[in-house]
């Protein structure tokens, strides 16, 4: 069985598998302006709906909305990361900035950047917004100025400054005629700039931290602005001043003003001014302006990360778009706020991955989260699942892949079933490790049990209830309570891996205490101790058709066990670091591995031989799993990538006899030429065939014909330049032997006499060919010297030798 990667879903590295998620930072929406606590939009949705623009680095990738796929990635050619960006009303203009303090103005639809000019701040630009009529494009700088650009005529059209500090936020009035640009800076103060007076019109100070948003009525008389100061105000552009000051009681990082129509499902059920929040509660909720109450709220969902940083409104094609801390993006249906869509932006270090359905149709994904993400393999939908409140660690499918279970940092355990339709929710959950749940198992025969192992040094066996089995999608009470039956203290350290032998009657644990150890399910009675590796054990698995356990350890071996004996049947040895997953393949008779140095090798047990190494991931390969059919493999590491493997053994020998195959009708062929003296075409063909030994057969076929010189200087005249140039190649290996060289050199000898020098300088690789060629021939022509010096004295001693007369015939008698 071979293997070859056929398709990965990537993001960013992470951190290792036991340590906090204090201070992550982004990936898809990365954080790119110059301080942490300002954060520039990052995503943008056009007015159609239909593409996403997120700022991923040096990068903007632009996602089809309805597949998930990027349609372009578009990267200026300063190579630095992109600072802020924005696409026009009009969808047509999209502008990026750069900490190299240029900005690019793209055809984003073909990938091609049709200006690029200084921004001509002192500092990154942080923030940009255009117009409604999609020509001017504002510019707030770190430097603490504002600048115009006519995007149309190409020139700056004003400069502002006055702004203390970072200028994080700029706005248009949406009425043009107006010609008025909002913008706000470190002092939470919000400036409105007249660029027909060129100055400075009001500042409104009723903020007192950072203000986050602005938005504006329809009749552009009224403005909201949100702040992090937990409040939002709705304001009088015609006074200046403040209507309503609106508390919300959490940080705001994003505020729209809803649409002035009845909407029952958001609780806006009479005419007045709605607005919606998004902030660090991680919800989004929609306030009446005039009472300041909430008059609706979503669920609130356990677990970090899910403080939303952005949110935007897409009237026009009656969308919104919001953003979580973990840089997942979700969209919703702006008339009742039902998710429609969800996009994992950043998954950080994936610690385990599992194929998921009847047919391996899904994958689940743990990364350094406590939300695991379900992708269908086809359409690379996401479906983003709450319910952990720390890290989970490790997966497992039960074996008709409909259900399957987790395990985390929070200390318990979680079983998740997934519908036709390929909708998982969470049907039961357990808790009683003291320490973190860093393995989980399932039963193999049948869905009857649970086994974990915990860094209490403890594993618990939890059986389900008949409950779990039906085929609804949840218990209507919501999750099952699961207790554990049986509790076993096994090592004397942490417990790294469990597998469930293929009967469900034996369970093996692997420690770091450097053992693995062999139990009796369902009371865990201690059957035996496999000692042997110097280094603590990362995973052990059972063999699919032999009685024989796998382990894979820190010290970068392999070992195969006797469950008979305990005793070691194999050790396989070829990572240069810890083997953290093994797993059987091609039915027990080969093994897959994947360490810490990113590779993944395949063994053959029969003769202990690494036949083949993957090299595809950059970090820890933490997660291994193969498709039911054994056709497929997937892993998760460090790098933040998950790749598809691919069993490429039946194409590879497929490929392999028809490549013998043709080589055979070709040989046919050539004898057949040969036989009829079509020397050229011969000589072609076995050009074609890569093969020195046969091209040389051809030459010498040909000078044994009565007229070799002729045919030979007639047909190699007559070959293509790529043919000739394969030639002089194989001249340099045929001139490496004295037997061989006289074909050699005839060939040589009809290319030297009938093309031009620069002709011949023009062939590839012809500087190391005569390099190759000039000492050989230079002892060759030595050699015939030599043989021609004793060849002409042998001539001459033959003619000047005396023989003496012999007597007559007569005489004799």
């Amino acid at each position: 069985m071979l293997w070859s990667a056929r398709s990965s879903l990537s993001t960013r590295a992470g951190k290792c598998r036991y340590q906090s998620r204090e201070g992550q930072s982004g990936g898809a929406g990365r954080d790119c302006s110059v301080l942490p606590w300002l954060r520039p939009p990052c995503h943008q949705l056009d007015q159609t709906g239909q593409h996403l623009f997120c700022v991923c680095g040096t990068k903007v990738n632009i996602l089809d909305v309805a597949s998930g796929t990027v349609l372009q990635s578009l990267e200026q050619e300063d190579h630095e990361d992109i600072t802020a960006f924005d696409l026009s009303p009009d969808d047509e203009v999209l502008v990026t900035a750069s900490r190299a303090l240029l900005l690019a103005h793209w055809a984003w639809r073909e990938g091609s950047v049709i200006r690029l000019w200084k921004a001509i701040h002192t500092a990154p630009v942080a923030t940009m917004a255009f117009d409604p009529t999609s020509t001017l494009l504002a510019t707030g700088g770190c430097d603490g100025a504002v600048r115009i650009w006519d995007i149309v005529r190409h020139y700056g059209t004003h400069h502002f400054r006055g702004s203390p500090g970072v200028v994080h936020l700029v706005a248009f009035h949406p009425d043009p005629a107006r010609l008025l640009l909002f913008s706000s800076a470190t002092d939470a103060a919000i400036r409105i700039w007249s660029l027909q007076g060129q100055s400075c019109l009001a500042v409104l100070t009723s903020h007192y931290s950072a203000v986050t948003s602005l938005t504006f009525s329809a009749d552009g008389h009224t403005m909201l602005s949100s702040g992090r100061d937990k409040i939002c105000i709705v304001w009088d552009l015609q006074s200046h001043q403040a209507l309503r000051t609106v508390p919300v009681f959490e940080s705001v990082e994003a505020a729209v003003l809803l649409p002035e129509e009845l909407a029952p499902e958001l609780g806006v059920k009479s005419t007045g001014l709605y607005f919606l929040t998004a902030g660090n509660q991680g919800i989004l909720r929609v306030w009446e302006a005039a009472s300041g109450q909430c008059v609706h709220a979503q669920q609130q969902l356990p677990g970090p990360g899910r403080e939303l940083t952005y949110c935007t409104l897409v009237r026009s094609a009656g969308l919104l778009l919001s953003v979580t801390a973990d840089h997942n993006l979700l969209l919703y249906e702006a008339h009742s706020l039902q998710l429609k869509k969800q996009f994992a932006g950043y998954s950080e270090e994936v610690l385990d991955v599992r194929f998921l359905g009847p047919k391996d149709s899904h994958i689940v994904v743990a990364s350094n989260s406590p939300c695991l993400k379900v992708f269908e393999l086809q359409t690379s939908a996401c479906q983003i699942l709450h319910g952990h409140t720390d890290i989970v660690l490790a997966l497992d499918v039960f074996r008709k892949g409909w259900l399957f279970a987790s395990c985390a940092k929070d200390q318990s355990i979680r079983v998740w079933r997934m519908n036709k339709a390929g909708e998982v929710t969470c049907v039961a959950q357990g808790s009683g490790h003291t320490h973190s749940v860093g393995t989980i198992c399932c039963s193999r025969l049948k869905e009857t049990f649970l086994v974990t192992g915990s860094q209490d040094c403890t594993v618990k066996l939890w059986p389900l209830s008949k409950a779990l089995l039906s085929k609804s999608t949840a218990p209507e009470s919501g999750p099952v309570v699961l207790q554990a039956q049986t509790t076993q203290r096994c090592h004397d350290k942490d417990i790294n891996s469990v597998a469930v032998a293929p009967n469900d009657k034996l369970l093996a644990t692997g420690s770091q205490d450097r053992t693995a150890k062999l139990w009796a399910l369902p009371q865990c009675q201690l059957l035996g101790v496999f000692s042997g590796h110097r280094r603590g054990l990362w995973c052990v698995q059972f063999s699919p058709m032999d009685q024989v356990l796998a382990t894979a350890s820190a010290d970068g071996t392999i070992k195969l066990w006797a469950l008979q004996d305990f005793s070691c049947l194999k050790t396989f040895e070829g990572h240069d670091a810890s083997v953290l997953k093994v797993a059987f393949v091609s039915r027990g008779t080969q093994l897959l591995s994947s360490g810490s140095d990113g590779l993944v090798k395949l063994w053959t047990i029969k003769n202990n031989e690494c036949v083949r190494t993957l090299d595809a991931h950059q970090d820890k390969v933490w997660g291994l799993h193969c498709s039911q059919l054994d056709d497929r493999a997937l892993t998760g590491a460090s790098d933040s990538c998950v790749i598809l493997w691919k069993d490429v053994t039946e194409e590879e020998q497929a490929e392999e006899q028809a490549k013998q195959e043709e080589q055979m009708i070709k040989q046919q062929e050539l004898d057949n030429l040969l036989q009829e003296k079509r020397y050229l075409r011969a000589l072609g063909l076995a050009i074609s065939l890569d093969r020195p030994h046969t091209v040389l057969s051809v030459i010498q076929a040909i000078r044994r014909d009565p007229e070799a010189s002729e045919k030979l200087e007639a047909t190699v005249l007559r070959l293509r330049r790529d043919q000739k140039e394969a030639l002089l190649r194989f001249c340099v290996t045929w001139n490496t032997n004295s037997r061989h060289c006289h074909e050699a050199q005839a060939v040589l000898g009809v290319l030297l006499r009938h093309e031009a020098p620069e002709e011949l300088l023009a062939y590839e690789g012809v500087r190391a060919s005569l390099e190759a060629l000039l000492p050989y021939t230079e002892r060759h022509f030595q050699r015939l010297s030599r043989t021609l010096q004793a060849a002409t004295f042998l001539d001459f001693l033959w003619h000047n030798m005396k023989l003496p007369t012999l007597p007559a015939a007569s005489s004799a008698l």
